[in-house]
């Protein structure tokens, strides 16, 4: 029993736990693992979860979601990442579904809503562009309307699992003449509409989950705008916000940490345990120190949610401490894997630290680099967090 929680939690967390130890099985977990297979095998444990009704933590109960209480969502993501089970994507679930619930019409709720739930379609994103990334307002992919469509043309990159994605949330332009940010609309867009092309993106992981997307002439039907156009720009900040607070990762990174200490002690160097090197035991001493902040600042954040406020600028101290452990965990994971963190894949297996751990090691420390990046720069979450926190 967890004492920081009451009967009543610590009672939901075992159920939590008792559901996965039985729904996440080792041969989904290698479905999930594989790249070939991945879109199918993500798809069924939203699928299973969505059976369990626990697919949509933060939506509410009239449009099929837990409602659990942010603690609530916090102990299902510590056991969650404990086990070593994924979140489902989060391009649905944790992004496009909560704006068309708070923002869209009810025809858009009937429409897209149940699908989403069933993971019976793929969603990806359309903001970032090659001259507009974190300084999004200045995107310039453009929607003319013509009668009952718009009309898009453009480009949009590192848009991930583009590649399986059936619809695209995409923020388009509308108005050129209007302040950057009050000319920006939130379009919902069918991928297999004529006119649109995925071009992949290899990243340096060796791993195709990035992608251009090119409209050239692209028709979406004016019913697919999410709330007003012109107005875009609030409903992606709202987003964006949900997005930067999950990026904190605190649960797959003490699960990460734990496995660090695991294979420290399996690892020998000079014939002692690297366990036992005070260089090591300095280093994994300070992440630790900086993950259990970082944890006490999430538990903060969702005791402001459960009086109903929504994410502020904690969001971006949020991702910048998240995404900065990320990658203090994945530098010592490297060096940890040693040698064997250079071999490609297909190469020798880090036998000596655990099967595959060098390859595993690798792939997560280059993928990682992107971390403070992705969700909107570090350098720009300092400076709305100088700007909302202190009046900079």
């Amino acid at each position: 029993m967890d004492a920081r929680f009451s009967d009543e939690e610590n009672a939901f967390r075992a159920e939590v736990r008792a559901f996965l130890q039985q729904a996440w099985t080792p041969e989904l977990a290698a479905r999930v693992d594989d790249d070939d297979s991945y879109p199918q095998a993500i798809g069924e444990w939203q699928r299973r979860l969505f059976e369990r009704g626990w697919v949509a933590p933060g939506w509410p109960r009239q449009h099929g979601g837990c409602e659990w209480t942010p603690t609530q969502r916090y102990l299902y993501e510590l056991e969650r990442s404990a086990i070593g089970a994924p979140e489902v994507p989060p391009f649905g679930i944790k992004m496009v579904g909560p704006v068309i619930i708070q923002f869209g019409n009810a025809a858009q709720q009937a429409r897209f809503l149940p699908r989403i739930l069933r993971a019976q379609d793929w969603w990806c994103q359309g903001y970032s562009e090659p001259g507009a990334g974190s300084d999004l307002a200045s995107l310039k992919t453009r929607a003319e309307r013509a009668g009952d469509h718009y009309i898009v043309n453009g480009q949009k990159i590192w848009t991930t699992y583009a590649q399986h994605a059936d619809w695209m949330f995409c923020l388009v332009r509308t108005d050129h003449a209007a302040r950057r940010q009050d000319g920006i609309s939130f379009l919902l867009i069918d991928m297999k509409t004529p006119g649109i092309r995925v071009q992949p993106i290899v990243s340096i992981d060796g791993v195709h989950s990035l992608n251009e997307v090119f409209f050239d002439n692209v028709r979406v039907p004016v019913d697919n705008l999410v709330g007003e156009q012109d107005r875009g720009w609030t409903y992606a900040k709202s987003l964006l916000a949900h997005e930067r607070t999950a990026i904190a990762g605190v649960g797959d990174s003490k699960r990460r940490l734990r496995r660090l200490r695991q294979l420290a002690q399996r690892e020998t160097c000079g014939g002692k345990p690297l366990a036992e090197d005070p260089i090591l035991q300095a280093r994994l001493a300070d992440i630790e120190i900086e993950l259990m902040a970082l944890e006490t600042m999430e538990l903060r954040a969702l005791f402001e949610a459960s009086k109903g406020k929504g994410p502020g600028p904690e969001s971006s101290l949020l991702k910048i401490k998240g995404s900065e452990v990320q990658q203090a965990i994945q530098a010592v994971m490297m060096e940890l894997a040693g040698l064997y963190g250079a071999v490609l894949p297909g190469g020798l297996d880090a036998q000596a630290i655990g099967h595959d751990f060098g390859d595993e090691a690798r792939r997560a420390y280059m993928y990682g680099r992107a971390a403070t990046i992705y969700g909107g720069s570090n350098e720009v979450q300092k400076n709305i967090t100088a700007k909302a926190v202190l009046g900079l």
